[in-house]
């Protein structure tokens, strides 16, 4: 029958004088747990109490580990019964026994398994010290070791009375409940507010620079080494045309210079650097008069300098056909 009130099933045929249901069906109410119970056996879940080693696997058991133990008594310590349990591994065929140790307040590997030594001093672990056996005995029974004791504990209590002090104010500070939840929620919506600014600023950046990427945190790293980065342009050959255009358009073609009479070779190779010029000016995609302004500017005006300035206008009507020619 099942142990909840609600779920037993009384059969027809049963009456309140025959007793409970169990009874009725011959069962006892713990079923399978009890049927070792004429051996003064119950089974019962077990909890391992630390870590231990299967003595004929090797296999590692750790604490809290649980299995279906067979619980029975296995004698008294004065009027404490001590109690024995036995199991077997689940990793292989091994039984083994513990039993409850009443003097020690622990428990004692009886066959089957070993325990893994792990011991630390009190100092390291941060946990209270406690005395020993031996240690009761001598606060006891000599009273200049009791005295010593206490003077040492008085003295370490006033060495942590400060930090003592600070956690009672503390503990003073957070009595309200009200309080605490305010100042938790007030720094919380802070924080959110500021995650929400920093991931609507890096979702723009994103969306400027087309990208597709998870942006981390900014960190100094990332400041010192984009400071040590320097960026230069670097002057192609189109830029260095277009600074010459600029310096040209900028400059006059009336320029104070000595005039020199112009010869055949000047005049030849004027014309193969006219030709010139215009094959580039094809290739850059320049006009036929920002070449003309190239030109004059290269050449500084010596032809004109000389030149009334009525006469300017028919030499330079004459540049401009000798550029069609070409």
């Amino acid at each position: 029958a099942e142990r909840k009130a609600q779920n037993k099933y009384y059969p027809p045929d049963w009456e309140p004088s025959k007793g409970s249901i169990n009874k009725f069906r011959g069962q006892h109410p713990l079923r399978d747990r009890a049927r070792k119970l004429h051996e003064g056996i119950l089974v019962i879940r077990f909890e391992m109490p630390f870590n231990v080693w299967c003595e004929k696997c090797n296999n590692h058991i750790g604490k809290g580990v649980r299995y279906n133990a067979e619980k029975k008594k296995a004698g008294n310590y004065y009027s404490t019964p001590i109690y024995s349990f036995s199991m077997k591994c689940h990793l292989c065929d091994q039984r083994f026994v513990i039993e409850t140790d009443p003097k020690a307040c622990d428990y004692k590997l009886v066959s089957g398994v070993k325990k893994k030594n792990e011991e630390w001093e009190p100092e390291e672990a941060n946990v209270i010290s406690l005395p020993d056996d031996e240690e009761k005995k001598r606060m006891a029974l000599d009273p200049m070791f009791r005295l010593e004791h206490i003077a040492e504990d008085e003295k370490a209590a006033s060495e942590r009375m400060p930090s003592m002090t600070k956690l009672m104010k503390l503990q003073e500070g957070m009595k309200r409940d009200y309080d605490l939840n305010s100042a938790l929620r007030s720094t919380f919506r802070a924080k959110r507010k500021e995650l929400q600014e920093s991931d609507k600023a890096d979702k723009a950046f994103l969306k400027r620079a087309s990208l597709d990427i998870n942006l981390l945190p900014a960190s100094k790293n990332d400041e010192a080494m984009a400071r040590s980065i320097a960026f230069k342009a670097q002057s192609g050959r189109e830029d260095t045309l277009l600074q010459q255009k600029a310096s040209a358009a900028k400059s006059s073609i009336f320029a104070s210079t000595a005039r020199r009479p112009a010869t055949a070779g000047s005049l030849r190779a004027q014309t193969e650097e006219r030709r010139a010029l215009l094959d580039k000016s094809r290739q850059l995609g320049f006009t036929k008069m920002a070449l003309l302004e190239a030109t004059m500017a290269r050449e500084p005006a010596r032809e004109l300098a000389a030149t009334p300035p009525r006469a300017a206008v028919p030499a330079l009507a004459e540049g401009v056909s000798a550029g069609h020619a070409l």
